[in-house]
């Protein structure tokens, strides 16, 4: 990953983020937040809000919801 790649979750409000419904909705302990971005979204660990972000393109986004959908 390029460091132009990385994603500055600081600039990112806490309120943009939103617990999967596939995850428990709002009352869940094991929780997947998603936060929507211009070229895609990035997902982390409602537990660990300031731990690792995994950040999808747009298409890539697409394909694994498809897939976990399927």
């Amino acid at each position: 990953m390029r460091e132009t790649d990385k994603l500055d979750t600081h600039v990112i409000s806490e309120k943009a983020w939103f617990k999967s419904s596939y995850s428990g909705g709002g009352s869940g302990s094991d929780c997947v937040e998603v936060v929507f971005l211009a070229d895609g979204a990035a997902l982390r660990d409602s537990k660990n809000p300031g731990g690792s972000v995994l950040r999808f393109a747009a298409d890539s986004m697409g394909a694994f919801l498809a897939h976990i959908k399927g």
